[in-house]
């Protein structure tokens, strides 16, 4: 147990001082980044369902 607990206060120091931390402005620069991206790829897949989907209704109707 007490190298658990080492193991937790080691943890806390190493985040406190040892870690760097982006700032404000960096957080939101890449927020905007990853909100762009998530934007562009979901139209891009649904873009291609409905082009895959278009396309096979037109090649199942050949068959009826």
């Amino acid at each position: 147990m007490n190298k658990f607990i080492a193991y937790i206060k080691e943890s806390r120091e190493e985040l406190i001082h040892k870690t760097s931390w982006p700032t404000w402005e960096q957080l939101q620069d890449s927020l905007m980044v990853v909100i762009v991206a998530s934007l562009l790829f979901s139209l891009l897949i649904y873009l291609m369902d409905v082009g895959f989907s278009s396309l096979l209704s037109g090649f199942y109707h050949l068959f009826q």
